[in-house]
């Protein structure tokens, strides 16, 4: 039988309110302001230094199958180098952004990659709800305190998954961990055409002697409109990122992008925020190639304008016309 679009997003919709945690462990409870602020303090310092110049390696592994007869694919190791900057820091809400750059020496180019917002004691995260949609998710009171939502967006400053969690101290290494949160495929999936279309993840964060890595422990999972929760677990995923402090490619060639395009982008992120809230979230196309339909060109203004070929005030107005027509308000 045929399954419609329609028919995997209501069952998709339906098992993420039947199937998702809503929360990281119990309450936190008040430790008295001195310690508050003390626990505040490290954390900020914690997240601040993940920001500098890195060598990363990416690990991905699909390991244990869920599904009978799927064969996990193949062990996925790449890597490059990545300069990762504080692009905002109010003290409550600390913004990194990732610049990767990759070329021969010489014939470096920069990709603008990934950002993660850290807030303290959020009332609300955008989180992944469904194919192509994120919502306004409200965080319950009772689980605010002390902890910190984690946002991340992905190359053209759309979002792509959020959650939330405590910074902790356990046998000398200083952790975060998310709640479960929902998202959509990564890239190196979704060319894939696979048969699952989402995954369930919780979400690592440690510092380490030599940087920090990033841990993502993923259930890879399929629509199925006969199960209870209308979902299927397919494999599991291990994903490990490390970023290992190093200044030896060209770091200047990220500093130079950032420094020509960075007002674009605060109001590529700006407009993004409008939307959010006008919309009550976001919605739009994403394909597997490139994201988001209009994540391409949002990252073309962005060359033009370095290169001086588009104005920033006309790359602005593009910009922000893009993201206007290409989201639908949530319902």
């Amino acid at each position: 039988m045929k399954i419609t679009k329609t028919i995997l997003r209501s069952a998709l919709l339906a098992g993420f309110l039947a199937a998702a945690p809503l929360r990281a462990d119990g309450p936190i409870q008040d430790r008295g302001e001195a310690v508050e602020k003390a626990h505040f303090e490290r954390d900020r310092a914690t997240i601040l230094a993940m920001a500098g110049d890195y060598k990363v390696r990416f690990d991905m592994q699909e390991s244990t199958p869920w599904l009978k007869g799927y064969e996990p694919l193949e062990r996925k190791i790449s890597g490059g180098h990545e300069s990762v900057r504080v692009i905002e820091d109010t003290g409550t809400k600390i913004v990194l952004q990732h610049l990767l750059v990759v070329g021969e020496e010489g014939n470096e180019m920069v990709i603008k990659h990934w950002r993660q917002d850290w807030e303290y004691e959020p009332s609300r995260i955008l989180a992944y709800t469904g194919p192509d949609t994120w919502e306004w998710t409200k965080v319950p009171e009772r689980l605010r305190n002390g902890r910190w939502s984690q946002t991340v967006y992905q190359v053209d400053d759309s979002p792509r998954y959020a959650g939330w969690g405590e910074w902790q101290d356990s046998q000398g290494i200083r952790r975060w961990r998310s709640n479960w949160t929902w998202r959509p495929l990564a890239r190196r999936d979704a060319v894939r055409n696979p048969i699952y279309d989402r995954y369930a993840a919780i979400n690592r964060h440690q510092l380490t002697p030599t940087g920090w890595i990033h841990w993502q422990d993923n259930t890879k999972m399929m629509a199925d409109a006969e199960s209870e929760d209308g979902l299927k677990s397919v494999v599991q995923e291990y994903v490990l990122n490390t970023y290992d402090k190093f200044s030896g490619y060209n770091v200047a060639a990220a500093d130079g992008y950032w420094a020509a395009t960075k007002d674009y982008w605060a109001a590529v992120r700006a407009e993004w925020d409008s939307v959010a809230d006008t919309k009550g979230g976001i919605r739009i196309e994403e394909e597997a190639q490139t994201g988001t339909v209009i994540s391409g060109r949002l990252l073309t203004i962005a060359d033009e304008i370095r290169t001086g070929k588009t104005s920033q005030e006309g790359g602005i107005a593009e910009a922000r016309q893009l993201i206007e027509h290409a989201t639908t308000p949530r319902n």
